[in-house]
């Protein structure tokens, strides 16, 4: 089936080099930003699987962008984007921003850090694994870049499709959409061991809808041990997870 999605994938993307410019001083800046005291050892541990420095080469992120990620969590993305964006770019988080609003905002380097959509609300009706999301849109209308890194997974369809149109309006024409999520099986009706995985095909069909251009993929986190077959976070697959790695654009 990853085989076959593969070829699928091709048949819809654009040579990545089409839109490749220098990344040397970026790329300096991200080793720079991975190697910084403010990561943990439990941050670091977790490089080589996630392999921050090759997947932001493959978005095409250049440290002079605007750029804004949804849903930054913890902050395990924002500790590398928000030192490499401070200088010549800027780097905004929305949406689920709490956490790095408490821990992080005060440290070296995220003093520039902007948040938008305060008024955001995300929210799980009882009963539903799935997050709704109440958005009008990101504030902004010019950003080059907006990432999501393992979230789509976590919004009902409704979400979903907020969260891609808030996207698609807060970049400015040519801007890219980069998102990373679980692989789930191709059509594959809603499990427990699914809950956390999304179908690929599902989420550029989505992706699609608000306006994107499908750009390209990457094989970067692609695990051929993981049967997509659990829970992302069962002890046989936890930390070597199948992820789709997917690059769109917004037409000029």
């Amino acid at each position: 089936m990853k085989f076959a999605l593969s070829l699928l994938l091709l048949t819809l993307g654009t040579s990545s080099a089409l839109f490749a410019a220098d990344f040397s001083v970026t790329k300096d800046k991200i080793t720079a930003a991975m190697q910084a005291d403010g990561r943990t050892a439990a941050d670091i541990s977790r490089d080589e699987n996630r392999k921050p420095l090759e997947t932001l080469e493959f978005f095409g992120l250049r440290d002079d962008m605007r750029i804004i990620e949804l849903i930054p969590g913890g902050g395990w993305y924002s500790k590398i984007l928000a030192p490499v964006m401070r200088d010549k770019g800027q780097y905004f988080a929305a949406l689920g921003t709490a956490r790095l609003e408490k821990n992080l905002l005060d440290k070296p380097d995220f003093d520039k850090v902007k948040i938008l959509a305060k008024e955001a609300k995300l929210w799980r009706e009882a009963g539903d694994d799935f997050y709704s999301l109440a958005l009008d849109n990101l504030q902004i209308d010019d950003a080059d870049m907006v990432l999501t890194f393992r979230n789509y997974h976590n919004f009902n369809e409704p979400g979903r499709r907020k969260m891609n149109e808030a996207a698609f309006s807060a970049l400015k024409p040519g801007g890219i959409y980069a998102v990373v999520d679980h692989t789930a099986r191709h059509m594959e009706s809603p499990n427990s061991s699914n809950r956390r995985r999304v179908d690929p095909v599902l989420a550029i069909h989505e992706i699609q809808q608000a306006g994107f251009e499908f750009v390209d993929y990457s094989n970067l986190h692609y695990r051929q041990d993981d049967e997509l077959r659990y829970e992302v976070g069962a002890k046989t697959v936890t930390g070597n997870t199948d992820r789709w790695t997917i690059k769109f654009r917004k037409p000029d």
